[in-house]
């Protein structure tokens, strides 16, 4: 058999969905290998959870190991490098030869780029930044909460309207809530813009219920930590006393110097291949921008991530063993809504239908929550992947 190495960059979801995809459909003896610089996997969308104090870390982490037994190599370190003419890798200063590579590196966080950012806060995105705010919400007892996103366009669209949904949730059961005012400043002109008027006017309304202040267009310069006041570039000012935010993303670095980013500054690909301009060498997940007929990029998360990693890991077996489909992605996604209160609200629809995308919004019920749940379990405890959690939850819509 003529062995083929198979590098995936990077072990978010769009790196282990690729991963745990190819081991299913490549027999034996070909080279499954992830390189990731951290030895655990962080389940993202549990993040939010952890901020209210619903998941420890533990529960929300699984160790890379865990893959080893699998048929994956885990290669830990940090990627200096990436020549995707020659399929190599430099990984911690040695380098690494494939026959296939998945770029799927996600997208940096970088709060530095936002004065004072850094130090006034809570970064929502990271595991270190939930738990320090759920210590910070359990210590407020009055005052105003804000929730920023400090630049337009970021990856979970829903997540920072979810984190003030669940803050909510969280001061009612305390029995504080009339005590603190929350408060949305979000740089986007509004919610989740991309999936279209439906689902922003329906979030506007989720905050509108539970009296969430809702500022739109604010994009932030500065940030004062002592005096806790957020600057926009419109020249208005706004106060808080606990801040959670969501940093401005940024290519990771090994991409910029690589020459698989396109104008946007993002690795460019086909938008049903994955394929970049190098043959053999795909990017899937937050490091890429695929344009749509509306003018704006797909959305940056992770069930595209895990949709883009299986037609991925379906095209590399049909090039290694000509029997799989060759695979092509076609945009669908879903995506839940947490309100709290046990409840989540839940969105479906083809993002690549034009002339604009075509996503309907469900209201938030338990099932929806539950669904969420399921997604979680399946994934960490590495039955089910999102995108099967995802279609079995479709198919169920009437559901109660």
């Amino acid at each position: 058999m003529d062995t083929k190495t198979i590098l995936i960059l990077g072990g978010g979801i769009g790196g282990l969905a690729t991963a745990r995809a190819l081991v299913r459909r490549l027999p034996r003896g070909h080279r499954i290998v992830l390189v990731e610089r951290e030895r655990d996997h962080v389940f993202a969308p549990s993040l939010l959870w952890l901020m209210v104090g619903a998941r420890t870390p533990a529960a929300i982490t699984r160790p890379l190991d865990r893959l080893v037994p699998k048929g994956v190599e885990v290669r830990y370190g940090e990627i200096d490098r990436i020549d995707p003419g020659r399929r190599t890798v430099s990984i911690g200063g040695e380098s690494a030869a494939a026959d296939f590579i998945v770029v799927a590196l996600g997208a940096a966080l970088d709060p530095s780029a936002v004065p004072g950012l850094a130090d006034a806060g809570h970064n929502i995105y990271t595991l270190p930044g939930a738990q320090s705010l759920c210590g910070a919400l359990k210590e407020l007892r009055a005052g105003r909460l804000v929730v920023l996103t400090a630049t337009p366009a970021y990856k979970c669209p829903a997540a920072p309207y979810e984190a003030a949904m669940l803050a909510d949730a969280f001061y009612r059961r305390r029995r504080t809530r009339g005590a603190v005012e929350i408060e949305v400043y979000a740089a986007e002109p509004a919610p989740m813009g991309t999936a279209g008027p439906q689902v922003s006017d329906g979030v506007r309304q989720l905050l509108a219920e539970r009296a969430i202040g809702y500022h739109p267009g604010r994009q932030v310069t500065r940030v004062d930590p002592h005096a806790k006041r957020l600057t926009f570039a419109d020249g208005t000012e706004a106060a808080f006393d606990l801040l959670a935010y969501v940093p401005p993303h940024v290519p990771p670095p090994p991409i910029r110097d690589s020459g698989l980013a396109g104008e946007s500054g993002w690795a460019a690909v086909d938008r049903h291949t994955l394929e970049t301009r190098f043959p053999g060498v795909y990017a899937i997940g937050d490091v890429v921008a695929i344009p749509l007929a509306i003018g704006k990029p797909l959305p940056k998360a992770g069930v595209f991530a895990h949709e883009e990693g299986e037609v991925v890991a379906r095209r590399i077996a049909h090039a290694v063993t000509g029997t799989d489909a060759a695979a092509r992605f076609d945009g669908h996604g879903e995506c839940f809504i947490e309100v709290g209160d046990g409840k989540a609200g839940f969105g479906a629809g083809d993002f690549y239908a034009e002339p604009s995308p075509e996503v309907t919004m469900h209201g938030p019920s338990r099932h929806w929550h539950l669904a969420k749940v399921l997604l979680e379990k399946s994934w960490l405890n590495l039955g089910l992947t999102p995108s099967r959690a995802g279609a079995w939850m479709t198919h169920r819509r009437s559901s109660p």
